[in-house]
């Protein structure tokens, strides 16, 4: 069984900065792909940035240059670092890792409130 467990949420002014953490624990075979999703209210959730196990990373375009995402693969944890945060950053973020063992399984963290105050 596989568990994530995110932290570093929480409410911050615009302009700031917050790191999100979460961590993967159980049975972590292999894990290619790391990331971080967002749903706001009423919104579709959306993808924040990815990386893979290799370090190759994506991100959505409203996000670049601002947000980073990276990993210890010793740990089996994954980090976004979110700068000069906007009200529209406003969301729950969701971490999200891809387990490989014989085969392929999605894991969802239980999600982290990001509040940008304007």
């Amino acid at each position: 069984q596989v568990q994530l467990v995110e932290s570093g949420g929480g409410l911050v002014q615009a302009g700031g900065s917050l790191r999100l953490s979460c961590a993967a624990s159980g049975s972590t075979f292999s894990i290619p792909v790391m990331g971080w999703y967002r749903q706001a209210p009423g919104k579709q959730r959306e993808l924040v940035a990815t990386i893979s196990s290799g370090g190759d990373t994506n991100y959505a375009d409203s996000v670049k240059g601002r947000f980073t995402i990276s990993r210890d693969n010793a740990k089996n944890t994954v980090y976004l670092q979110m700068n000069s945060l906007k009200p529209e950053d406003t969301a729950v973020y969701y971490c999200h890792v891809l387990i490989v063992d014989r085969a392929a399984y999605d894991y969802w963290g239980q999600g982290t409130q990001v509040t940008v105050s304007s």
